[in-house]
């Protein structure tokens, strides 16, 4: 049984019901809506939407991490991501997480108002992050990757696909507690998509349930993705969104504790109804 995680005076109660995480991207080339909300108007004005839609987390970031995606500069990714974080602690009261790899980033989007942590390498791109977030006593995420996004689609030759995630998160998470992060605060992350292939995402579907003996919650990000694309025959990453919630509903069922999405109102409806059937 998972402790309860509390963020902004709000609880979470693991294995109640399913948690939405929205996705905000600062960014000029992310692959679905890259440019659309990267000023601090069009952030503020997507944010109070998925608030009204039902979100649980809102989730800012400034550095695309797309297959191919550039690496930006550090100064890049803090203009973009400090005023969005300092505007919306103005007028949300949702936890805000800042989607980052850098504990640079990491300290200073704590300080100007953010919650939490998601680092899409687990805490292996900068070895500063973990003792960062110890230190800031706050929650994080941590996912599977190999390689970088300009690399990692070039890295998907597993012996043992599952095996070797459940190996990384379960490092990373010894890495982590060590540092000094209570176990209770730290989220796993499979990381659809992220040095994965077609057929090795369907995988980590099948098998999500495996990563519960883990004892921490978790994250699934498969909201918009190319293999729902490529199941579909749907180049338009945006018109994916009822292929978006069969692998939300899949996610669900084999255990995933936070969705992360684009699109909150129909995830929030796919989230009741599963969990109606699943969870009660």
């Amino acid at each position: 049984m998972l402790n309860n995680l509390t963020i902004r005076e709000r609880c979470f109660h693991w294995g109640q019901r399913t948690y939405l995480m929205g996705i905000l991207n600062i960014t000029p080339d992310s692959f679905s809506d890259g440019g659309e909300f990267n000023t601090t108007s069009s952030a503020l004005n997507q944010a109070k939407a998925m608030v009204a839609a039902g979100v649980d987390i809102i989730d800012i970031g400034g550095q695309s991490t797309r297959p191919g995606a550039e690496q930006i500069t550090l100064l890049e990714e803090l203009d973009r991501v400090l005023p969005v974080i300092e505007l919306l602690r103005q007028e949300i009261d949702l936890p805000i997480s800042i989607d980052t790899t850098r504990s640079e980033v990491a300290k200073a989007s704590i300080a100007a108002g953010a919650d939490m942590i998601n680092d899409i390498s687990g805490g292996t791109y900068d070895l500063e992050m973990l003792p960062t977030v110890a230190n800031l006593n706050v929650p994080i995420i941590l996912m599977h990757i190999r390689g970088t996004p300009q690399t990692m689609q070039q890295q998907t030759d597993y012996q043992d696909l599952i095996g070797e995630i459940y190996s990384f998160l379960l490092t990373q998470i010894a890495i982590a507690t060590a540092a000094g992060i209570d176990q209770n605060k730290i989220i796993i992350d499979p990381g659809i998509g992220f040095a994965k292939n077609h057929q090795q995402n369907l995988e980590i579907f099948r098998n999500l349930h495996l990563f519960k003996t883990l004892n921490c919650p978790i994250l699934v990000g498969a909201s918009r993705k190319s293999f729902i694309g490529r199941i579909l025959n749907q180049p338009d990453p945006k018109a994916r969104v009822w292929g978006t919630a069969a692998a939300c509903c899949a996610a669900i069922f084999n255990g995933a504790d936070i969705l992360r999405v684009h699109d909150i109102s129909e995830m929030r409806e796919v989230s009741l109804v599963a969990d109606a059937i699943y969870r009660q």
